[in-house]
């Protein structure tokens, strides 16, 4: 059990669960993670071995006994027959029958209908009038000389959701976990090994939250097959339902104006549209302009009546170009139906996720640690929606007088959302403010630059903040923006300077050879951002080197070997066959596996030697070296923050991986390099 997993367990004892354990008795039971949860909560949620093994076997005997397989319905239903009464594991939908003047319960795997339901029941628990809900539930049979009567009933159920939690505890414990420790606990709540993420990826696994814990608040992410969009929405929350992209209609989703029977948008805190891309799809335009008006206004109409609703909307959908084709052919909401990419529905939207920074995931990505029971933490988030902590910005920085009321909204109760998961006691540091403030000004952002190009009679908003105690204001750009400065603008009329001051931009003006003298200067690269290589950041000062010093006291996992030998490789590719270059390293040693890293080192030596270059190393055995730099006998002096730890992990075993092999699709960790001349 790891430092972390102790410290969970000691602070929220009986309130989390081992997160794999759910593979181990989910079987072949298509059950919502959050039901499996629910039981492992009540029977697992101990760091105690034996317990968790007693609460296994438990759990699986109840889902053996009383979870219905839907290849085993007719049995079940031959087992209540004959017992007269059975408990059963289902997902169960309510009806009124007007001309019976009664309920009627569809139980969806035992394929039962007209179960009758008493009206106590449905006042308890109005959500079965909608798409149905998760129970534990108490099956009768009671045959009547009446064939007219269904003999089946409902005699009791229990939601599979928890009752009731204290908050005040679950703010208390928060105070015992550091920043990113809670990030961490998160992570590993919603399935996910954090240690294969970087902060930023965490950051937009975490996002997907946000609308279980603001009302109204609207959402898209679109992005690569494969990388969990809709998984949140199906399986972390009882409050969620996710809807596939043929089964919306106005009548489902607001109001049967027949009937007078409220949709989704009444009973549900959060309504995800999977498979919402796809240029093809035929969209009800009536559908998409009640849309604009809730999505802006909270509100629907019943025939001459209005109503409100608090559902948050989240749209899900596959790209199927990556993005610079996207910016150059069209915009990054390409793949939406044309009744879709109407600039006031996009307006509408606080928050574009970008799907393809989010890695596929991969069977080790999945957590092993513990987590919160994912009903508890449903719960938490649900309770938050009753506060706004927008306010929270107001203590350190104000937005950009540039930027629109509608725009200020979005940005805004994104950071609100921000602030309840990861600072739910409404206290963070003005760093951690400034984080937050900044991600949540890039997802508007990233709306409001597509909309532009789509609808040109949007101007260009200046998305910036001043901080209050300097005055000083900081511009916030997007990834693609750095990435792809001459596509991402190119409908935009911006300043030369702002795209200049992109790291983009200066890598793109540099050639694999260069013609022209290096200058001094100073570049930041942004967390996830794409297109970097060493030959990008070092090839021109390098070029005519014949000596080349390399400090950094993190060249000990073969992972950073492996670094080093591509740097060598750039230094290869940018001096003159004939040439021979001295390289010398200057690092400390490994104490968990010195022997390993020495042995690679020296491997280095004789594979570099055909390519004219002479590798030496060395210890700094007093291990008070910090600093990374490479410094050159031509009188360049290059330090960079992280050393050559520049990239985030990727896969060194899979050959076939196209990040494994070429850097520039390799998304980077932030770092700062500063090109002085000596």
């Amino acid at each position: 059990m790891s430092e972390l997993d102790k410290k969970i367990n000691q602070h929220f004892s009986g309130l989390v669960v081992r997160k794999d354990l759910v593979k181990e008795v989910k079987g072949n039971a298509i059950v919502p993670t959050f039901v499996l949860e629910y039981l492992l909560g009540q029977y697992c949620a101990s760091d105690d071995e034996d317990t968790i093994r007693t609460g296994i076997e438990t759990v699986k005997s109840i889902l053996a006994s009383h979870y219905v397989h839907r290849n085993e319905a007719n049995l079940t239903r031959s087992m209540i027959k004959e017992k007269g009464y059975h408990k059963v594991i289902d997902k169960i939908q309510v009806s009124l029958n007007d001309k019976r003047d009664v309920y009627e319960a569809v139980f969806s795997n035992l394929g039962l209908k007209e179960v009758l339901v008493d009206s106590e029941t449905i006042k308890a628990h109005p959500k079965l009038l909608v798409n149905g809900v998760w129970c534990i539930a108490t099956l009768e049979y009671m045959p009547s000389e009446d064939s007219k009567i269904s003999p089946w009933i409902l005699e009791s159920l229990k939601p599979i959701q928890l009752s009731n939690f204290d908050m005040e505890l679950y703010l208390e414990q928060r105070k015992q976990f550091t920043t990113d420790e809670w990030m961490d606990l998160l992570m590993q709540s919603i399935g996910l090994n954090p240690e294969h993420f970087s902060k930023r990826g965490k950051y937009l696994q975490l996002t997907r939250l946000i609308p279980f814990c603001e009302r109204n608040y609207n959402l898209i992410e679109l992005g690569p097959k494969g990388t969990g969009k809709s998984h949140v929405y199906s399986e972390f929350s009882p409050h969620g339902m996710l809807l596939s992209g043929g089964e919306v209609t106005v009548p489902k989703l607001f109001v049967n104006n027949n009937t007078g029977k409220i949709g989704l948008v009444g009973y549900w805190d959060t309504v995800a549209f999977d498979e919402f891309a796809g240029k093809s799809k035929r969209v009800d335009k009536a559908l998409v302009d009640i849309l604009k008006g809730y999505m802006a206004n909270k509100t629907f109409s019943r025939g001459i009546e209005t109503l409100g609703a608090e559902a948050s909307l989240a749209f899900v959908g596959n790209t199927q170009h990556n993005v610079p084709y996207m910016l150059k052919h069209s915009d990054l909401f390409d793949e939406l139906p044309d009744k879709y990419r109407d600039s006031a529905f996009l307006d509408r939207l606080y928050y574009y996720i970008p799907g393809w920074e989010v890695e596929i995931i991969r069977g080790e990505m999945f957590s092993e640690g513990y987590g919160f029971v994912v009903d508890y933490l449903a719960e938490v988030l649900r309770s938050f929606r009753d506060q706004d902590y927008s306010d929270r910005i107001t203590k350190f920085f104000s937005l950009s007088s540039d930027i629109s009321t509608r725009d200020r909204d979005g940005i805004r109760k994104t950071f609100s959302g921000l602030m309840k998961i990861l600072h739910p006691t409404g206290e963070a540091s003005k760093e951690e403010t400034e984080e937050i403030l900044r991600f949540s000004l890039e997802g508007r952002k990233r709306v409001k630059d597509q909309m532009i190009r789509i609808d040109h009679t949007f101007p260009p908003v200046n998305f910036a903040y001043t901080d209050d105690s300097s005055g000083k204001e900081y511009p916030v750009t997007t990834l693609e923006e750095r990435e792809y400065p001459r596509h991402y603008h190119q409908n935009v009329e911006l300043e030369d300077e702002a795209v200049h001051e992109t790291y983009a931009s200066y890598v793109a003006k540099q050639p694999d050879r260069p013609s022209t003298s290096p200058e001094s200067t100073h570049v930041t690269v942004e967390e996830g951002q794409k297109g970097i290589s060493y030959d990008k950041l070092f090839g021109q000062y390098l070029t005519g080197a014949k000596e080349i010093t390399v400090t950094d006291p993190y060249i000990r996992a073969f992972y950073q070997v492996r670094n080093f030998m591509e740097f060598l490789e750039t230094i290869s590719r940018f001096k003159e066959p004939e040439d021979e270059i001295k390289v010398h390293l200057i690092t400390t040693p490994d104490d968990f596996s010195e022997t390993q890293q020495m042995g690679n080192l020296d491997r280095l030596m004789d594979v570099v030697k055909q390519m004219g270059i002479g590798f030496t190393w060395e210890y700094d055995l007093s291990r008070t070296i910090h600093a990374r730099h490479i410094v050159t006998d031509t009188g360049w002096k290059i330090s960079i923050d992280r050393g050559l730890d520049i990239f985030q992990k990727v896969d060194l075993n899979d050959q076939l991986s196209i990040t494994n092999r070429m850097q520039e699709y390799r998304q980077c960790k932030r770092f700062e390099v500063t090109y002085l001349q000596l």
